[in-house]
């Protein structure tokens, strides 16, 4: 391997894997740095005692809070990032999304670009990742050029029952676009996939799909146990010039044409920090944002949840607001959650209790816009990260759950609990390399390069320039391939 290769991607989750597989065909020679490792086959990956109770893929690390208190974040580093444990919910953001919207809390800006710049990248990005949904049943839905790549997950029999109830009830669930091919994955074991990591058995992942993709190519190594720890500039201070990375307690050296950076959110902006680059308008770490989310139990004792993976619909009936309301948010189905995952996650309820409440309840996740603020940011505190997260657009989120608690009862289910998720939980972190046309207010330009150094692009989800109120990974795929493009405009010219 060259320590000289025109290409080094530094992370292999959805923005990382997703660049290499577009950049694969180019024939240029590409190495993909991750700081973890491939999740084995024979990890417990479908034992929510070991995920949620020992941890068992998470990182052992600390960060600070607002108040300088530690906390562990809920983060994963494996080939593949966090997508390993994702829900798979490949949704686009609206098209109205893309425009400035006014919320109860504020202002969410535009984009650089409307939605008809990245639609035929959602395309190009839903083949990838091999999507099942049907673009018809959202009114919400924006513009496709065609169907999805494959018809939805379908409905387990209590499932179907729920969305007829909330039919009745006057608003209109439709099938969550899904990255995961079900007959694979329960062939493997009897669970549902949100929260649990794929181990190659059915999740369409940044694994699975954009990693795959890219390494069937020759050109293109993946370096894992790789922690980057610095990048510098050359003499002219524009050009990135040199990464440096640890491996195995030794220290190496690359010096590419190109570099990108894909570590997510909150390590992206870190290693910029740290190293002194991209910040000369003092942005990076800036406009951080993380999804206001709450996890509901819909409860009817009459109804019996005997699903397996229940993941299959939403609702966006409150998403663009009405007359009546502002904005507000996105519904949709949580992974099953079972008596072990209840216990868990509420250790004094006895278990004959968690038992009753699971057999009877349908389980929610709701979440609705974080807006930019440029005091909520990551910052360094020696060589610490600390999270100074200034939640926003509450009043939205709490309007959010109000519908829908008013919405399940009318549907049955007379008794609806909620739980707002905390700074641990990372709820789709996004924004602190955010991407703009003004080099004073954001890090990276329109097609995600570097205002600051013309050869290092930003193409995880540091990028958004809003959260909007659905889950990213799609359309962090899609400007990853965008961004491939350009590249490749600019390394065979």
């Amino acid at each position: 391997m060259s320590t000289s290769p025109d290409i080094v991607i530094i992370g292999s989750g959805m923005g990382g894997a997703t660049l290499a597989a577009g950049l694969a065909p180019t024939g240029a020679r590409i190495v993909i740095l991750e700081r973890g490792h491939q999740i084995p086959g024979d990890a417990p990956a479908r034992d929510p005692w070991r995920i949620y109770t020992n941890s068992a893929f998470r990182a052992h690390e600390t960060w600070l809070d607002g108040t300088g208190q530690e906390f562990e974040p809920g983060n994963y580093y494996n080939v593949g990032g966090n997508s390993k444990l994702y829900g798979a919910v490949l949704i686009r953001y609206r098209a109205e999304d893309f425009a400035e919207m006014q919320h109860l809390g504020g202002v969410s800006p535009a984009w650089p670009f409307g939605y008809d710049t990245l639609s035929p990248w959602y395309d190009k990005a839903e083949a990838l990742y091999r999507v099942r949904g049907d673009t018809h049943a959202d009114p919400t839905e924006p513009a496709h050029a065609g169907p999805y790549p494959h018809p939805p997950v379908p409905d387990e029999p209590a499932i179907a029952e729920v969305r007829a109830r909330l039919q009745a009830a006057g608003v209109q669930p439709f099938s969550l676009p899904l990255g995961v091919d079900i007959d694979r994955w329960l062939a493997n074991r009897q669970t549902g996939w949100d929260g649990y990591p794929d181990t190659r058995s059915g999740k369409m992942d940044a694994e699975t799909c954009g990693l795959a993709e890219a390494l069937r190519h020759d050109n293109v190594t993946l370096v894992t146990g790789a922690e980057v720890t610095g990048l510098e500039v050359g003499a002219d201070n524009r050009r990135i010039e040199r990464v440096t990375f640890e491996q195995r307690g030794e220290t190496h050296n690359f010096t590419p044409r190109i570099v990108a950076l894909a570590a997510g959110a909150v390590q992206s902006a870190a290693l910029l920090l740290r190293a002194g680059v991209a910040n000369r308008a003092d942005q990076v770490g800036r406009c951080f944002m993380n999804h206001n989310a709450s996890a509901l139990l819909a409860i009817d004792p009459r109804f019996s949840n005997t699903s397996v993976y229940q993941k299959t619909f939403g609702l966006n009936d409150w998403y663009l607001g009405t007359e009546d309301h502002a904005p507000l948010g996105n519904l949709q189905l949580l992974g099953r959650v079972t008596p072990d995952i209840l216990k868990i996650q509420v250790p004094g309820f006895p278990m004959p209790l968690a038992r009753w409440i699971s057999r009877h309840a349908i389980d929610l996740y709701v979440i609705s816009e974080d807006l930019p603020d440029p005091e909520s940011r990551v910052v360094l505190n020696g060589d610490r990260i600390q999270l100074l997260w200034q939640r926003s657009n509450m009043q939205a989120h709490q309007g959010l759950v109000a519908q829908v608690k008013k919405t399940f009862r009318k549907a049955g289910f007379p008794l609806v609990l909620s739980r707002l998720f905390d700074g641990r939980v990372p709820s789709h972190q996004c924004g602190t390399c955010r991407m703009g046309d003004d080099p004073a207010t954001s890090v990276v330009d329109p097609e995600n390069r570097s205002w600051d150094h013309p050869n290092l692009f930003v193409t995880d989800a540091a990028a958004l320039p809003t959260s909007a109120a659905v889950n990213p990974a799609l359309t962090v795929a899609a400007l990853a391939l965008r961004a491939a493009d350009t590249i490749t405009r600019e390394i065979v010219s």
